[in-house]
């Protein structure tokens, strides 16, 4: 594998997918027991990899649909890319860590689990979908409950707009905190391979409920976590602040009180917008803000509580803060939008491309790479979306930044053909159509540095 090349639909969908109409019944949890039940979790597809085409085409036929209705929201390529670097970060710092988690499920479940239900018994199956929906609750609900934890919650929460693309909009850290306080004690009960089969099914459900298109289910709505009530939690409008933190289901949310119903039209986004693209900054921009807010508060019990209480919490105010500090909003609020040219939108939207090219093909060659050649890797298609994202938001630093990238991708290139290895398995007409691209893409920015020289009258800077 090593020495061949990837076709392009490989690279896009992998071999061994399943058929359309399967891949399409996973994102609806529309699957029965048997199918996703497995004796191991080594025999566990990876739903979510296989979801990838998916995800696309119906990412797509929204932004048609949304087109067609003439929406006064539709979606925009600013934020889209925005929201699915978020996702592409997330899933490459994963690749670090190489099943660990699961390993440690594994091991607990081995060491220490109080039943052992059968693999293959319906009854297995469904537990495993309830636990998981109960861990999922209340991971999402401390998650927005619990400074520390918010911190990589937010991210999911950045966007001021509400479709498909906000679903893959994830925190690369927020699995952590999430997996050892609320996933690892269903090791306790539920197997390892169930585990993995709903953990997954469980994602998948919430992508196609990231959507504004889809207005109510009927009485679905008393039962399922439905598109009208995760638009509700995505509001930064006070009756939406923290309500309805369902995965599939709602009935905990109706249980636990933390249920509220789609009202006046909702304002998406975080209560202080970020105002950037900037896909590093997105993850930690609230660590940042937790560790200046922590040496500025006096006393240590202060301190501490900064980290556990709510993200509004200060001294003198309630464990989740004062819903009035929550700034008032109404339908439509201005968003964030620094506007580039039409060509420089194209010069945005291919590399964004090329980024995801290199992203999946980083995927499917993973397992052969060293931690080197994969750490290069991610760096590079990172570099590209932090790139993409200067560029939008119009940083005076953005050019010299994209220019010296694309000037690294031409050394690399041609350093590795001249050793005989291809720098990436791909098609070779597609690698050299990378490379002219990032030729023409240098030259472009060459010319830029060189308007004030020459006072040339052309390609305007965004």
């Amino acid at each position: 594998m090593a020495e061949a090349e990837l076709k392009i639909g490989e690279v896009f969908a992998g071999k061994d997918g399943p058929s359309v109409l399967t891949g399409l019944r996973r994102m609806f949890y529309l699957v029965t027991p048997d199918e996703t039940s497995f004796q191991t979790a080594e025999e566990v597809p990876n739903y979510l990899k296989q979801a990838a085409p998916t995800f696309i085409v119906m990412i797509l036929l929204e932004l048609l649909v949304a087109s067609l209705k003439k929406k006064t929201t539709p979606t925009r390529l600013n934020d889209s890319i925005s929201s699915i670097s978020a996702g592409m970060i997330q899933q490459m710092s994963r690749l670090f860590s190489k099943g660990v988690y699961l390993m440690v499920y594994i091991w607990v479940y081995e060491n220490y689990r109080l039943v052992e239900l059968p693999w293959d018994s319906p009854v297995t199956w469904w537990t495993a979908f309830i636990v998981m929906e109960f861990a999922y609750y209340w991971m999402h609900r401390m998650a927005h409950e619990v400074n520390i934890l918010w911190a990589a919650h937010q991210v999911h929460h950045s966007s001021e707009d509400y479709n498909l693309t906000t679903a893959l909009r994830q925190s690369a850290l927020q699995i952590v905190g999430g997996f050892f306080f609320f996933y690892l004690p269903m090791a306790f009960l539920v197997p390892p391979a169930a585990y993995s089969a709903h953990y997954q099914l469980n994602l998948l459900y919430q992508f196609w409920i990231h959507t504004e298109l889809v207005t109510s289910l009927g009485p679905l709505e008393y039962i399922l976590n439905t598109p009208s009530h995760h638009r509700v939690h995505h509001g930064r409008n006070p009756y939406c602040i923290d309500k309805n933190y369902g995965g599939t289901l709602i009935i905990f949310d109706r249980l636990f009180g933390t249920f509220a119903k789609e009202e006046e039209k909702v304002v998406y986004g975080l209560t202080h917008p970020l105002n950037t693209w900037d896909p590093i900054w997105v993850q930690f921009c609230h660590y940042v803000h937790i560790w200046k807010t922590f040496w500025v508060t006096p006393g240590l019990t202060n301190k501490l509580s900064v980290l556990w209480k709510g993200p509004g919490w200060a001294p003198g105010k309630p464990r989740m803060g004062c819903i009035e500090d929550i700034p008032k909003v109404k339908y439509p609020e201005p968003k964030y939008d620094s506007k580039v040219s039409s060509l420089w939108s194209v010069y945005v939207a291919v590399h964004f491309f090329l980024a995801m090219v290199l992203y999946q093909e980083l995927f499917a060659v993973a397992k052969v790479l060293t931690t080197a050649a994969m750490l290069g890797r991610v760096v590079f298609v990172v570099w590209t979306l932090v790139c993409v994202a200067a560029i939008m938001d119009r940083k005076p630093s953005a050019p010299i930044v994209d220019f010296t990238r694309c000037v690294t991708y031409m050394l690399v290139d041609v350093t590795t053909r001249l050793s005989g290895s291809p720098a990436v398995l791909l098609p070779s007409p597609l690698m050299n159509a990378m490379f002219v691209w990032y030729l023409v893409s240098a030259a472009i920015w060459g010319i830029i540095f060189l308007k004030p020289v020459f006072k040339v009258k052309v390609l305007k800077t965004y």
